[in-house]
């Protein structure tokens, strides 16, 4: 096998001086490069000769295409840029409406080339203006007919808490004979609270029960229906107040079911919760007070 005469040598060849070989070699029609078997056959020449010619023929080729789409894109833009040196257009401009019927209009007068185009007119600035209030409109009212009162002129007048005092004097006594009645059958009674200071000062502890049991009620309840402290102690005043009237009411009935039946001491379950009372008062109160503050 002997290499192809190029140049009138048969030596092998470089690649600069078969690239223009390459370059000439009839292709069939839709093909732009010769393949790599046909350059290793035609110039006898290893596979990486012809991967290096076959590499340089396509850089060409980008090469040559990136100069059109260029060259390409400067002609468009120049011609969009000069519109009166296109000699293709015609001196009568297209028409997207039917020619009026009629005689020719005048040809409007040309005006010289160096004359500037008329710039937009100036445009004086808008002054806004804030709209006036209007006047309050006086009503013309019939001498006789009385002048009706705002709200906030009308004087809010308090409801009166006397009756709330009728309401609690009876409910007082019957309460508080019920607690005292009460504590008695439960093992509440004469006390001396100061042995050695005061021996004859004595106390009854039954009095503790409508104190602690009905003064924490009322004030559990202000305290819910006020509307003036936080949301928790407004929920722990409603249930501890509903709790506290309802303890209450079941001492009340306790004390004269046990009357009617002629029980002279309290079952142990009765004794039990009543001895709790206190207890249970002093502790909801305090609560109670550290959530009212709670936001101060």
């Amino acid at each position: 096998m002997t290499a192809p005469t190029i140049n009138g040598t048969r030596y092998p060849q470089p690649v600069e001086t078969l690239l223009p070989a390459a370059r000439a070699l009839d292709l069939p029609a839709g093909q732009q490069f010769p393949s790599r078997n046909r350059l290793m056959r035609e110039f006898r020449i290893g596979a990486a000769k012809a991967d290096e010619i076959l590499a340089r023929l396509k850089s060409e080729h980008a090469t040559r295409d990136r100069a059109e789409t260029l060259r390409t894109a400067m002609i468009v833009r120049g011609a969009l840029l000069t519109p009166e040196t296109d000699t293709t257009r015609t001196a009568t401009p297209r028409l997207d409406y039917p020619e009026p019927i009629g005689p020719d209009p005048l040809p409007a007068p040309a005006a010289p080339e160096s004359a500037p185009l008329p710039g937009p007119a100036p445009v004086a600035p808008v002054e806004i203006t804030t709209p006036e209030r209007d006047a309050p409109v006086s009503v013309v009212r019939h001498p006789d007919t009385p002048t009706p009162t705002t709200p906030d002129a009308v004087r809010v007048r308090s409801a009166v808490a006397w009756p709330v005092v009728l309401l609690a004097l009876p409910a007082f006594v019957a309460i508080w004979s019920g607690w005292v009645g009460l504590g008695g059958l439960t093992g509440f009674g004469i006390v001396h609270p100061l042995p050695g200071i005061a021996d004859g000062f004595s106390l009854n502890t039954a009095i503790t029960l409508p104190i602690g049991v009905e003064t924490y009620g009322a004030y559990a309840l202000y305290v819910w229906l006020s509307g003036q402290v936080p949301n928790v102690a407004r929920r722990f005043a409603k249930w501890s107040a509903l709790g506290s009237l309802a303890v209450g009411a079941l001492g009340q009935v306790a004390y004269h079911l046990l009357v009617a039946a002629g029980i002279t001491s309290a079952p142990w379950w009765i004794t039990t919760a009543v001895a709790c009372l206190p207890v249970a008062v002093l502790g909801m109160g305090a609560a109670l007070a550290h959530l009212v503050r709670a936001h101060d």
